[in-house]
């Protein structure tokens, strides 16, 4: 079972002719399944890309809860974190979503703010250990947890060249072997702006990124697009999560990616699942989200390669190789509310000059 009690201690896409396609073209959301045309029982759940893609737990998720429930649901592919937050506010004068999975607990303020989402607390929540449930009034609940971190190729670096700190990555030794992730479409590029703020404060971060800027081998979008040019061998480091090496332990029977700790700590991050206030189906989501709490932990857990929120998930010996930060490093929601925007404006102007 995950070890809770060390969190503790501790986030987008002939005139009449052409203008009636443009105006389709802003109304009808694209997904990864089905249209617009909702069935009267069809639960539409909006989840980011990797959660949705064949690797994620979406797709086993959803057929097992179908089969349980009866429900049909529609698993919409919205993007990364931030991509599909933005979806889901351009769309609040014509709302499709019943359910929304991935909105993390670092971006969350700009969900609440546009009033989106319907409070739902949960029966399953009291299995759920409270200090991971960021969001008192139960507008986003927890569904996983982790910390974000680099991983390395032990095949292409040599052990006495990992790094060891976010400090130590700005070394002209790294330049080209770094993948990083853009903050602004990405809940895990939006984690490491956070992250370098909590490590080098508000003065300081922005150095870090123009060293960065030279170092690293791209800036994608997603987490999906990073990992997967890491995997293929074009960079040994990628920006993703302390249990990231669980999927290739479990999956691929290999130590050959592992977590790199850094000294000063790691960001920690929880992943929220919420109901759209617009919802018709609000019975039908809240069914949803409890079996999203409940049964699908392990496979959440294990697909994700995150940490389950429920109490009672036992997990399997492959999490023995994700290793636990000493030090877990958080900002305040208020905070984060106040300077993100900010933040992100910072960081723009310095990575496109």
């Amino acid at each position: 079972m995950a070890d809770y009690h060390y969190m503790e201690v501790l986030m987008n896409k002939h005139r009449f002719v052409c203008v009636m396609v443009a105006i389709l073209a802003i109304a009808v959301p694209l997904g990864a399944q089905g249209t617009k045309e909702q069935s009267p029982k069809e639960l539409v759940v909006y989840a980011y890309d990797a959660f949705c893609g064949d690797w994620g737990p979406g797709p086993s998720i959803v057929e097992n809860f179908e089969k349980e429930t009866g429900i049909k649901v529609n698993l919409v592919s919205s993007g990364d974190g931030v991509e599909m937050m933005t979806k889901l506010i351009s769309e609040k004068n014509n709302p499709w979503a019943d359910v929304v999975i991935g909105i993390t607990d670092d971006m969350a303020q700009k969900i609440y703010d546009a009033k989106l989402l319907q409070p739902y607390e949960s029966p399953v929540l009291a299995d759920i250990p409270s200090f991971l449930q960021f969001d008192a009034e139960h507008r986003l609940l927890p569904f996983d947890y982790g910390n974000f971190a680099f991983v390395v190729d032990t095949q292409a670096m040599k052990h006495e060249d990992i790094p060891t700190s976010l400090a130590s990555l700005t070394d002209p030794k790294y330049k080209g072997k770094v993948i990083l992730i853009d903050p602004r479409t990405s809940s895990v590029g939006l984690g490491l702006l956070v992250w370098t703020v909590e490590v080098f404060g508000e003065n300081g971060y922005l150095d870090w990124w123009k060293a960065m800027k030279e170092n690293a081998l791209t800036i994608t979008e997603g987490w999906s697009s990073a990992y997967g040019l890491f995997t293929e061998g074009e960079a040994p480091l990628v920006l993703s999560y302390t249990t990231s090496p669980v999927y290739h332990v479990t999956y691929e029977h290999t130590t050959r990616y592992q977590t790199t700790l850094f000294s000063e700590g790691h960001s920690t991050t929880i992943e929220g699942v919420g109901m759209l206030a617009s919802s018709t189906h609000k019975d039908a989501a809240k069914k949803f989200i409890d079996y999203l709490l409940s049964q699908a932990q392990l496979s959440i857990a294990l697909a994700n390669s995150m940490y389950p929120v429920n109490a009672r998930t036992v997990l399997p010996e492959a999490f023995d190789y994700a290793p636990k930060p000493e030090k877990n490093l958080s900002i305040p929601a208020e905070t984060l509310a106040k300077n993100l925007d900010r933040w992100l404006t910072e960081w723009t102007q310095v990575m496109s000059r």
